[in-house]
C-alpha cells in the first residue's frame, strides 16, 4: 500500500492547478483498488456515487467514463490472490461526490 501513496503524490504533482482532482467533478477513470494506477484516496475520501445506465450501483470497483464501462463484482467470488472477481459492463457511466469539498 505505501508504494501507492508514493505514486499517487507523484502523479498529482504532474497536474496543473486547473485540473485539481479535487474539484467538483469527478475523474474520468477511478479505481478502488490500491495496486491500480487509478486509485486516488483523497477522491475516494468524497465518497464518489455512480450512476451506471441511470441505476445507482454500490459495487462498482472501477469505472471509465470516457471508455463508458463499469467493473462491478460478481457476488462473493474471490481470485486466487483474495481479490473479488469482476466482471466489466458497458453503457452510460455517472459519477458524482456525495460528500462536499
Amino acid at each position: 500500500m505505501g508504494a501507492a501513496r508514493g505514486y499517487l503524490s507523484a502523479h498529482h504533482s504532474l497536474f496543473p492547478a486547473e485540473t485539481d482532482p479535487m474539484t467538483d467533478t469527478p475523474p474520468d477513470r477511478l479505481s478502488t483498488n490500491p495496486d491500480s494506477p487509478y486509485y486516488d484516496e483523497a477522491v475516494l475520501e468524497r465518497d464518489v456515487g455512480i450512476r451506471f445506465k441511470g441505476v445507482e450501483k454500490t459495487n462498482v470497483e472501477e469505472y471509465c467514463v470516457s471508455e463508458g464501462w463499469v467493473r462491478v463484482t460478481a457476488g462473493a467470488a474471490k481470485d486466487r490472490r483474495g481479490n473479488p472477481i469482476t466482471i466489466k459492463l458497458s453503457g452510460v457511466v455517472e459519477p458524482y461526490f456525495r460528500k462536499e469539498a
